[in-house]
């Protein structure tokens, strides 16, 4: 109907409206006329919806066009634009707007067989009451002209920042200790922390073992072959493969620089749906420990 509305529009100098909704079997003139005194309001409603793809797609852009509606809509409130997530969805559909989606990960872990797993103290509840007290690490493979390049990871549940990482051309134990390390170092782990990995041979070593022990951490493991034993970790290599780009780099050092200016970004400024898309670091920054009352 909107189509022959249209083209009465267009015609009415000519033939007049009568005839036109006679010829076009237009049943009701009113509703023509309904349609014709609202055309300022459409006309506004679509250039309002032309200003927010252009804010949409800046947001988009700088994100390295990895945000989908979610994320944009909580950007935009944070900017503070009121505006509501199902028409941020409808005009990045209709101008082809799109997110990335993430590719499946391949799994390296090598389980040792003759090392004893520690218990598993995650039970897949991937929270916490505060920073630095339940920890989950992994390692992941990045390619390069020269070779792989191995990226070990520590994340912080309570806000799912990277608190600690390392990058070698090997994947021995040493690589999951620097990572872990590093995270301790920065002063992001609590005393008594519990560190949960998959059952890979580098996370049951006698070396990192001690590591754990040295900082008075606490071993967890998931069971063999499940994921989702692990699924923060996965997920935040499967956003890292996804938004950063490039699949293939030509050296070993673009690769740690690219991985390096992503934590920081993913750190810093990505909006993480998890913690009310808000960035990790505000997560952390803004936390405030209890006070206990005294009786």
């Amino acid at each position: 109907m909107i189509h022959r509305y249209r083209f009465i529009s267009e015609h009415a100098a000519v033939y007049g409206v009568a005839r036109l909704c006679r010829v076009l079997a237009v049943k009701r003139r009113q509703g023509y006329y309904e349609w014709a005194a609202a055309q300022p309001a459409r006309a506004a409603r679509a250039q309002a919806d032309d200003a927010l793809a252009a804010e949409i797609r800046t947001i988009h852009g700088a994100h390295k066009c990895a945000y989908g509606s979610p994320r944009v809509a909580a950007e935009l409130r944070r900017r503070g634009r009121r505006v509501n997530r199902k028409r941020v969805e409808r005009i990045m559909r209709e101008r082809g707007i799109v997110g990335h989606t993430r590719r499946r990960r391949r799994s390296l872990t090598k389980q040792d067989a003759t090392a004893a797993p520690a218990p598993d103290l995650i039970g897949r509840d991937f929270t916490a009451p505060a920073p630095g007290q339940r920890l989950v690490g992994d390692i992941t493979y990045l390619p390069t002209a020269e070779g792989w390049l191995y990226l070990a990871t520590t994340i912080d549940l309570f806000n799912r920042e990277v608190i600690g990482h390392a990058m070698a051309e090997h994947m021995r134990a040493g690589l999951v200790t620097d990572a872990v390390e590093l995270a301790h170092r920065r002063g992001l782990v609590a005393r008594g922390a519990i560190f949960h990995s998959d059952r890979g041979a580098q996370y049951t070593s006698a070396e990192f073992r001690a590591t754990l022990t040295r900082l008075r951490m606490r071993a967890s493991m998931g069971r063999v072959g499940s994921c989702y034993d692990n699924a923060v970790a996965e997920s935040f290599f499967a956003n890292l493969k996804t938004e950063i780009g490039t699949k293939v780099w030509a050296t070993r050092a673009e690769a740690r620089r690219a991985v390096f200016a992503y934590i920081n970004y993913y750190n810093q400024n990505r909006l993480h749906s998890t913690i009310n898309h808000r960035t990790p670091y505000e997560m952390r920054v803004c936390y405030r420990q209890p006070i206990a009352l005294a009786a």
